[in-house]
């Protein structure tokens, strides 16, 4: 697969096999990742990989209370709304089960901390669908940066005290084997020419 197909056809997994990929693959993922572009090459965004669904799982209980926990404004934008309405309902796995969860992190009160790692996760994200893994760009880690619970977890497995929490990335082989690659029609995100 070249590199404008791997991009054109990436779309989000979010049901996957609860097989771990080998680990020479999410290597291969996470060195995309790591070779993204960054503010003056400052290469400072952080990657924890988690496989162990021990982790996985409680991170999942201690995400579910802290969103649970929440109650919204009128303003709360509609994935965060989704986020908090499903774990007040209960089950509520924010990962989706996958088998990998790369959390990304950069240092606090960098300027291009939330650019640097967004690079990094659409790399990884493409280099995924090339690897023929599903992977989805996960938003609930970042929204609970300030919860003490979520914090004090993650710290235990590597997250500095200096670091925020700007995304993370589930990974694994789609549910039907392959990731979801269906072509998905794009009516947003216009383009304005300005030629001679």
């Amino acid at each position: 697969m070249d590199a404008m197909e791997a991009i054109l056809t990436r779309r989000s997994t979010r049901r996957m096999k609860p097989d771990l990929p080998p680990r020479e693959m999410i290597e291969r993922v996470i060195e995309a990742g790591r070779t993204a572009p960054s503010g003056s090459n400052s290469q400072t965004t952080h990657m924890i990989v988690i496989t162990n669904q021990k982790v996985l799982n409680e991170l999942a209980m201690i995400v579910q209370a802290a969103f649970a926990a929440m109650e919204l404004g009128p303003d709360a934008y509609v994935s965060l709304r989704n986020s908090v309405g499903a774990a007040k309902r209960g089950g509520y796995v924010f990962h989706y089960g996958a088998p990998v969860l790369i959390v990304t992190a950069n240092r606090k009160g960098y300027g291009n901390a939330m650019a640097d790692s967004a690079c990094a996760l659409e790399n990884m994200m493409i280099a995924a669908n090339a690897l023929d893994l599903g992977s989805c760009w996960i938003n609930q880690l970042h929204w609970l940066d300030d919860d003490a619970n979520v914090r004090g977890y993650l710290e235990q497995f590597g997250l500095e005290r200096e670091e925020t929490i700007t995304g993370g990335l589930i990974l694994g082989y789609g549910h039907d084997g392959l990731p979801i690659r269906s072509e998905l029609k794009r009516t947003g995100n216009p383009v304005t020419w300005i030629v001679e």
